[in-house]
C-alpha cells in the first residue's frame, strides 16, 4: 500500500521549518511521497494572501531535488474556498488504494474543530501532528493520530513577511532560491 502524506497550507512564503517538517514526515511515517498542497483560497485567513502563482512557484523552488516531494495543484485549480475535506475526497477517489496521512503542526491541530467537515476528515486520514513551541499539547481526538518528532522551531511565515517588509535578510529562514524569488518579485515589501 502506498503511503502518501498531504502537507497543505498557504505557504506564504514556504520556509525552512516547512521543509524540516516535510523531511521529518518522510522519515517518521515511512512515506512513499509527500504532496505539497498550496491552498487556492484559504478560507480561514483574515488577511489577503500573496497571489497563488507566486506561492506555487516558491514551493516548487523549495522542493526541487527531493524526488518524494510532489507539488499538487488540486486546490489551486479548484474554484472557491480550499477545504481539506474536498481535497482528501478527490485524492482518495483518484488513488483509492493509498494510505493517507494529513501532516499538520500542533497549532493547526488545536484549530481542527473549526475545519469544514472535520469529523469525516478524521476518518479518512491518519492525522500526523508535529509539535510546535507554545502550542497546546496534542489532545486525543476521534480518528487515528500519530506524532512527528521535530526539533523545536519558532520560524513562521509571518516572521519572514515582517522581515521582508523591514528590509531585513531572510537567507537563514527560507531556501536560497526562495529568497532570490522573493527579492526578484518584490514580495512582502
Amino acid at each position: 500500500m502506498t503511503r502518501i502524506g498531504l502537507f497543505g497550507g498557504s505557504f506564504d512564503p514556504v520556509h525552512n521549518a516547512h521543509l524540516a517538517l516535510a523531511h521529518a514526515a518522510l522519515r517518521n511515517l515511512a512515506l512513499d511521497e509527500l504532496r505539497w498542497v498550496p491552498a487556492g483560497q484559504p478560507w480561514q485567513k483574515t488577511r489577503a494572501v500573496t497571489a497563488a502563482v507566486h506561492r506555487e512557484a516558491m514551493v516548487a523552488l523549495a522542493i526541487e531535488g527531493e524526488l518524494r516531494f510532489v507539488l499538487d495543484r488540486i486546490e489551486l485549480d479548484r474554484p472557491g474556498p480550499s477545504y481539506t475535506l474536498d481535497t482528501v475526497r478527490a485524492l482518495q477517489a483518484a488513488q483509492p488504494g493509498a494510505q493517507w496521512f494529513l501532516i499538520v503542526g500542533q497549532d493547526q491541530q488545536a484549530g481542527l474543530p473549526t475545519w469544514h467537515g472535520v469529523d469525516e476528515l478524521r476518518h479518512l486520514v491518519t492525522l500526523a501532528v508535529a509539535g510546535r513551541p507554545g502550542a497546546p499539547p496534542v489532545l486525543p481526538s476521534s480518528g487515528v493520530v500519530c506524532t512527528i518528532a521535530l526539533p523545536p522551531m519558532t520560524l513562521s511565515s509571518t516572521e519572514v513577511r515582517a522581515r521582508c517588509a523591514a528590509g531585513l535578510p531572510i537567507d537563514q529562514m527560507v531556501p536560497k532560491q526562495v529568497a532570490r524569488y522573493i527579492d526578484q518579485h518584490g514580495l512582502y515589501r
